[in-house]
């Protein structure tokens, strides 16, 4: 099979992907064997590529946001970011197995979907409906599933307005789903573009500076450490942070008095649970969101990271088999 692979991490001009022939893999004990037919391509991808997140081990394949089918069933289904957990520590014990020590990722610490065919643990897959295109499918399947945790995890309350700092492949999905619970949506992001579709969505403004009224609750998308300090200073009193990336450059100094007081709060969001997965993957389901999917050809994987890169993506980039 054809299968991309980070060769040596570095910007992606210096060309990180290689496009190699592998041998098909083969299933281990509860493991299923999926042909991939497309992958979405996510930022945690392209820190992976350029080395911001330390690759766990060599050649690894990325992606994580697999629409395909079940070799010898035909079943359709996805794999996304979390592969496995231990089901025995004190986190997984208690309904927290994103933040299993012993957890693995696809795509991190397993051949992920850049690639014609995964192997994924069954228990971890999703069920996919067969009448849905794949290239609406991918996006769901980690940019929809980390937003929905990252809107649970930034307390928004009923009616609340909600700040969403980068407005990419996650965001567009979170916003339509805030909207939908009777949010009121800002969007703030250096993307013209971006910042156009965030309207078309229904934001109530976008704009490349502050929002234009304090915020209930803000998500932070872009993996940018230097926006905490204005989007904590944009809450209200009592309002809520949540950073969705899975890596952050550093963060300045924050002054309490500006940044935290008044019970402002900052949170992370690390990774999901399969709850998440399937409580998500239920509703855009039955309520299907408007997914803005840009598709590359599997061949032009390295393309859509440097497009990603560069913010020339404008939605979600999906790679495509043909």
């Amino acid at each position: 099979m054809r299968a991309w692979v980070v060769g040596r991490p570095g910007p992606m001009a210096s060309g990180p992907l290689e496009l190699v022939e592998r041998e098909v893999p083969v299933p281990g004990p509860g493991e299923v064997l999926v042909r991939v037919e497309a992958c979405g391509v996510c930022r945690t991808d392209l820190h992976l590529a350029e080395g911001d997140l330390a690759p766990r081990r060599p050649r690894t394949s990325p992606g994580h946001q697999v629409v395909g089918r079940v070799e010898g069933t035909g079943e359709r289904v996805g794999v996304a970011w979390l592969r496995s957990t231990c089901g025995t520590c004190r986190y997984c014990r208690r309904g927290m197995e994103n933040l299993c020590p012993r957890s693995t990722y696809t795509g991190w610490d397993a051949d992920g979907g850049y690639a014609e065919y995964v192997v994924a643990p069954a228990d971890y897959v999703y069920p996919l409906p067969g009448n849905r295109p794949a290239v609406e499918l991918a996006p769901l399947l980690c940019a929809g599933i980390i937003g929905y945790r990252a809107l649970a995890r930034c307390d928004l309350p009923p009616g609340g307005r909600l700040g969403i700092y980068g407005f990419g492949a996650s965001a567009h999905l979170t916003a339509q789903a805030a909207i939908a619970q009777g949010a009121v949506v800002h969007a703030v992001s250096r993307s013209a573009a971006s910042r156009e579709l965030a309207l078309e969505l229904g934001a109530a403004s976008a704009t490349g500076g502050p929002p234009p009224e304090p915020l209930d609750a803000a998500i932070l998308f872009a993996p940018v450490g230097e926006l905490v300090p204005p989007a904590l200073e944009a809450l209200d009193r009592g309002g809520t942070l949540a950073v969705a990336g899975i890596h952050l450059t550093d963060v300045p100094v924050l002054n309490y008095e500006r940044h935290l007081f008044q019970e402002r709060t900052l949170r992370s969001v690390t990774a999901n649970t399969r709850a998440d997965g399937r409580a998500y993957l239920e509703l855009a389901l039955a309520h299907p969101p408007h997914v803005m999917a840009v598709p590359y050809a599997f061949e032009e994987a390295d393309r859509a990271l440097g497009d990603l890169a560069a913010d020339r993506v404008n939605g979600a980039a999906v790679l495509v088999m043909a």
